[in-house]
């Protein structure tokens, strides 16, 4: 028989719970092999040495990833062993539940879907507008079509350029993949319709609207394939729908009824049924077997510029001109609500592939997030998030990634930006594409603007439209080394052509009123309401806050620049 310790049990200390600390850090460089590192110094040695290229090595650029593959396994592991029909999973609020974070189909609540943490900028070398954005099958890639005709390739894990193509001799206006995967199929504003296969060979192509020669009429503005990869629909600017056998390429029929330009078609995800909205303010609904409509809504007191079948097939969402986005019962024919929030038109439509969330993209650049889990409830109508500052212009195509994790746009400003949802614990909302260009920094650096750019390794280009001017007198002015930082040459980004800048005040740059008096002039200058130079002189101090003081002449401000400005010269004489 084993002894009996009765000698009191020995208190262990508690051991504390993991708490996440990296997340908080800033980023760090990554892992440099010093081996390899000394090779390549070696190597780029030589290559100086012979001059064969005198280019400077990249950068190490730090990339933001998001990785899906982590949580779709794990929670591929956890169905397997689940012991009740309806699983339940929920998102945490705290940020040790990173690492449990599971795909969007793994939660019931649609909030923990909605992308609105800022991932990514991607611009093309040759600025341009994306005028469509689709995700490759198997979401590894981001295809964009350009207006200069271009298909760019966009890694969709780390947000990189892949590669480029000229695709098209004219605007790409519309493209998509077959369900297969295995083709992909794109239109320009020419009528031209071309073949793609998935290593982006052009394996055919065609005149499919108008008579060739870039005519007005024959912009292909919508392309839907069939459930069945059999057949596709393409919509144009000539007023019709026409139907193609896509192995034959030939076109079965035309759908006339649209008394304008039709904008936009999409087909049915399991069903043979097709939905077109056009320049007549009309929503049709026909059956490819037919020429005729089976049904037109008239609800829409502008253009339809983009319609969209909900994945389950029984809804279907139009967003128009006159800032609605209408969503119809299919089943019964008729409206079921209507969505606002959007100030201008409403651009591009995009439904969520798993949960009943529609994201909407506006020509102000806003992005807005309706839930439909209870379309009949008036509180529906409301967006349930919206970011007013996601875009600087039109935002013309949204696609989700087909997890639902990751949304990418397209926009008329030139870039393609990606969105994510934003990890547990933290509160979303807080950078400049929510709260606009005056928001306040973030202390962690979540809202700093990340940018790719096809073939330039130039970090410092600016964004078109993001301001990346410094502020007014932030800075001393080398021009100006005795005026101090009161001169700096810059006044909210706009150049004073000669000067390097503009001081406060002057009329049409921002100011509030004329400077004090111009030398060599007796005054100011005629035409500015009769203000006498001492009001102009407060005004101006109140203004930029410095002491009240004459400008300087232009021989002095030539002098301090080194060179004259464009115009000035002997013939013309010189102002004082």
């Amino acid at each position: 028989m084993a002894p009996i310790n009765l000698l009191p049990p020995q208190a262990h200390p508690q051991e504390s719970r993991w708490q996440p600390k990296r997340y908080a850090e800033p980023p760090r460089p990554p892992y440099l092999d010093e081996t390899m590192a000394e090779k390549e110094a070696n190597a780029l040695a030589a290559v100086y040495t012979l001059g064969i290229d005198s280019r400077k090595p990249k950068k190490t650029i730090e990339r933001r990833t998001v990785e899906f593959q982590g949580g779709l396994a794990a929670w591929n592991r956890e169905r397997g062993r689940r012991t009740s029909p309806y699983p339940r999973q929920f998102m945490r609020p705290s940020p040790d539940h990173i690492v449990e974070l599971r795909p969007p189909a793994a939660y019931p609540n649609l909030t923990t879907s909605i992308a609105a943490k800022f991932v990514q900028t991607s611009v093309n070398k040759v600025r341009c507008p994306i005028n469509v954005v689709k995700w490759t099958p198997e979401g590894r890639r981001v295809l964009t079509g350009c207006h200069s005709g271009e298909f760019v390739v966009w890694n969709g894990l780390t947000f990189n350029f892949e590669t480029i193509l000229q695709a098209h001799d004219s605007s790409i206006r519309t493209l998509a993949y077959t369900h297969s995967g295995d083709w992909i199929i794109s239109a320009d504003s020419s009528g031209v319709i071309k073949y793609f296969n998935p290593a982006m060979n052009n394996v055919a192509a065609w005149q499919g609207h108008g008579r060739g020669g870039g005519t007005a009429d024959a912009a292909v503005r919508g392309l839907a394939v069939s459930p069945s990869d059999q057949h596709f629909a393409t919509a144009s600017d000539d007023q019709t729908i026409k139907i193609w056998a896509f192995g034959e390429r030939r076109e079965e029929r035309a759908l006339t009824g649209h008394g304008w330009d039709v904008k936009c078609v999409d087909w049915h995800p399991t069903k043979g049924l097709l939905v077109s909205g056009g320049k007549d303010n009309l929503v049709k609904f026909w059956d490819p077997r037919r020429t005729t409509e089976l049904s037109t809504l008239h609800q829409h007191k502008n253009t339809v510029q983009t319609c969209a079948f909900s994945p389950d097939g029984l809804y279907c969402a139009t967003g128009s001109r006159d800032q609605t986005i209408r969503v119809f019962d299919i089943r019964a024919m008729r409206d079921l609500i209507v969505l606002r929030g959007h100030q201008k038109e409403v651009c591009s439509l995009a439904w969520h592939p798993t949960h009943p969330l529609l994201a909407s993209g506006g020509s102000s650049g806003s992005l807005l997030y309706h839930s439909l889990s209870h379309p009949t409830d008036p509180s529906s109508a409301n967006p349930i998030w919206q970011m007013e500052y996601a875009h600087d212009s039109n935002i013309w195509s949204l696609a989700w990634h087909p997890l639902g994790h990751i949304l990418a746009t397209g926009s008329n400003d030139f870039t393609t930006r990606f969105w994510a949802r934003d990890r547990p614990g933290r509160r979303a909302g807080g950078d400049k594409f929510h709260l606009g260009a005056n928001a306040n920094a973030i202390a962690d650096g979540e809202g700093a603007m990340l940018v790719d750019e096809v073939g330039d390794e130039d970090e410092d280009a600016p964004i078109p439209g993001l301001g990346t001017a410094a502020p007014p007198f932030s800075r001393p002015s080398s021009a100006f080394p005795d005026r101090g930082p009161s001169f700096a040459p810059s006044f909210d980004g706009l150049p004073l052509p000669g000067l390097g800048g503009a001081p406060p005040g002057l009329p049409g740059l921002g100011g509030s009123g004329p400077p004090p008096g111009l030398p060599g002039l007796g005054g100011p200058p005629p035409g500015l309401g009769g203000a006498g130079a001492g009001d102009m002189a407060g005004a101006a101090d109140r203004v930029s806050g410095r002491a009240a003081r004459p400008l300087p002449s232009q021989e002095d401000m030539v002098r301090s620049v080194g060179a004259a400005p464009t115009g000035w010269g002997t013939k013309r004489g010189k102002r004082g």
